[in-house]
């Protein structure tokens, strides 16, 4: 039987409904595979092996009593098949030693999705950098001089942190704004910390997409996040409203564009922001959307995604 451990957040803590973790461990459960459910905090190094404290999981596509958990259990990583790491950002120091434990434990023939070193290397604003002809013109910067001649250059953009995630501290900024200055000082922390500048895309108002990539597969239809009324960001976590769309000409071409490096890189499964025709966000950490565009659909994009889990492994055994 095939072994699949879960690293996440508190799963007591997470609307089934919504959560793509947890359609991801009914999709393993549903081809009899055994659950096994680890917080960040469960995982521990010695002797140059990564350990685990790691608790049997059942799970109930259910909005409440969904889950049980059996007695704790210590054993190595790597006694797992795989591992799905679904810990939510900031992507801060704690979250970056986790991926080297894990990385150990791949070492010892643990399959991680998505794969640990990817995981350091591809942030999620940042990775935009490799496919700057598929994005709006963009600035990462401490400097706050050099961020205010990017807004005035523009007349009209986003600033953003690098780690967080859910639309947590983005701002809208145009010229003239009285609030420019301590906009950019709380950001870059008085230049200590570096910060992204996007020109504003005005689409945002017909939905920041949300584009699901399987080993560079994309999924043919996006979850475009419209943002409520008085907002400039679409995140569901801030209020914005799920939208069913098929993917344009324009969104395929970004996919092909992003997906070779991707895959290259190990990156299984893969969420990219789209707004208008420029990508915006490449998320690798724990993206989201699965279970709206399933019901609206009729997908199963879990499932497809441990169809690729699973051929993997088989070729493990094989080589």
């Amino acid at each position: 039987m095939t072994r699949l451990g879960v690293v996440m957040d508190p799963i007591d803590a997470i609307k089934s409904k919504k959560d793509s973790s947890f359609a991801m461990l009914l999709a393993a459960q549903g081809r009899g595979w055994s659950l096994h459910y680890m917080e960040p905090a469960d995982l521990w190094l010695s002797d140059g092996r990564t350990f685990a404290r790691q608790r049997p999981l059942t799970v109930r596509d259910k909005p409440a009593d969904n889950f049980t958990l059996g007695e704790a259990e210590e054993e190595p990583l790597a006694a797992l098949d795989v591992v799905l790491m679904r810990q939510d950002p900031p992507f801060d120091t704690e979250y970056l030693y986790t991926t080297h434990l894990l990385s150990l434990a791949e070492d010892e023939g643990c399959l991680v999705v998505n794969r640990p070193q990817a995981l350091r290397e591809a942030n999620e604003k940042l990775a935009t950098a490799w496919f700057p002809q598929c994005c709006a013109p963009s600035l990462v910067s401490r400097d706050e001089d050099r961020l205010r001649t990017f807004l005035a250059a523009q007349g009209d953009i986003i600033l953003k942190p690098l780690d967080a995630m859910g639309g947590a501290s983005i701002f809208r900024v145009q010229e003239a704004d009285p609030n420019t200055n301590v906009i950019i000082e709380t950001l870059t922390d008085h230049g200590r910390r570096l910060t992204m500048a996007q020109r504003f895309i005005p689409e945002i108002r017909d939905g920041d997409k949300r584009i699901l990539l399987i080993d560079g597969e994309p999924v043919p239809y996006a979850l475009a996040r419209v943002p409520a009324e008085g907002e400039n960001r679409g995140n569901l976590a801030v209020g914005g409203r799920g939208v069913g769309v098929e993917l344009s000409e324009r969104d395929r071409w970004i996919c092909a564009q992003v997906a070779p490096r991707l895959r290259e890189m190990g990156l299984l499964f893969v969420g990219l922001d789209v707004i208008g025709d420029y990508l915006t966000e490449v998320n690798v950490t724990s993206p989201t959307c699965i279970r709206e565009l399933d019901a609206l659909y009729g997908l199963d994009i879990a499932g497809d995604l441990m169809d690729v889990i699973a051929a993997r492994l088989a070729d493990k055994v094989s080589a």
